[in-house]
């Protein structure tokens, strides 16, 4: 099996964000959605994936850098040794070390006596003396197939708003999942049982969110945030005004002599947290001066107040 590093084109000493955007090329290309009839195309899809997602989770980056878990994520047989019992390179192996029972396990002294007796069945009248009583050890389960991974992205309304969405998985099968409260850029979804086949039964699934950028509406924690434009006459008198929300559009009273940059509130039109609390939205009102209007030219001439006061005073200019 190929080492990871090299299943994403990447060198060992690669930061997240070169492994990012090795991920992101290599997805482009491998995408089931464009490789349909290219199974060669949608395994390599999964090796990269679960690379992927092992690379960029430091604490099992660190695990696999080690040489505790293998290519698949799975941990690796005890005492250095790889699938197959080949022994490991790395770090310590089995050399024979001074002391009854002891093994040099990379410059340390360990007694693993008592441990070979468990193994070949020394304690309570088992029999099976020297190396052959190995023959007893139990073997280890057989391994689940591989995880398949999933990039599906989501509208920025149905994550506000935790719809549920649909994905086309590899094997052709579609399946309907429910977002998570709490649901960000990057959150992780597994599906049990829906990934590689193996002696052990099927991998898992795991479908990586991308939340999509919205043309008006921006993320700010829990809190969507927008912009919205008003007339000058809705900002001098006062008015009801027409604001979107990722719940769809709703009535909102602008106060009068309303100013660019006030900020109205609407209660729980956010995103929803992992306690199941929303966010709210938080609209910023922009006062729309139309251009070359001659009767607003015009009155602001013989406007009174015209020239009279500093609305720049609290910045100090």
């Amino acid at each position: 099996m190929a080492d990871l590093y090299s299943e994403l084109g990447v060198a060992r000493s690669a930061d997240e964000a070169e492994i990012k955007k090795a991920y992101r090329k290599l997805a482009k290309e491998l995408h089931p959605d464009r490789n349909k009839d290219n199974s060669k195309a949608t395994e390599r899809f999964s090796k990269v994936t679960r690379a992927y997602d092992i690379l960029t989770d430091k604490g099992k980056r660190a695990q696999y850098d080690r040489g505790e878990i293998d290519e698949e994520g799975n941990p690796k047989m005890p005492f250095g040794f790889g699938r197959g019992g080949a022994a490991s390179g790395a770090g310590g192996g089995f050399r024979p070390g001074g002391g009854p029972g002891g093994f040099d396990m990379g410059g340390e002294q360990v007694d693993l006596s008592d441990l070979f007796e468990n193994i070949m069945g020394r304690r309570n009248g088992g029999g099976g003396g020297g190396f052959g009583g190995f023959g007893g050890a139990r073997r280890p389960p057989p391994a689940k197939g591989a995880d398949t991974g999933y990039r599906l992205a989501v509208k920025f309304e149905d994550a506000a708003t935790l719809k549920d969405q649909r994905v086309s998985l590899g094997s052709g099968k579609t399946v309907d999942i429910k977002l998570p409260k709490g649901v960000e850029e990057g959150t992780k979804i597994r599906l049990a049982g829906q990934g590689q086949p193996g002696a052990g039964g099927n991998g898992d699934a795991i479908v990586t969110i991308h939340i999509a950028a919205h043309r008006f509406f921006k993320r700010d924690g829990d809190d969507v945030r927008v912009d919205l434009p008003i007339s000058i006459d809705e900002a001098v008198l006062g008015a009801k005004v027409k604001v979107p929300t990722v719940d769809g559009p709703v009535m909102v009273g602008v106060p009068k002599g309303s100013t660019s940059g006030k900020v109205l509130r609407l209660k729980g039109k956010g995103f929803t947290d992992k306690s199941g609390t929303r966010g709210d939205q938080l609209v910023t009102l922009m006062v729309d001066v139309p251009a070359d209007d001659p009767e607003i030219a015009e009155f602001v001439q013989k406007w009174k107040g015209r020239g009279k006061g500093n609305p720049r005073a609290a910045l100090g200019v």
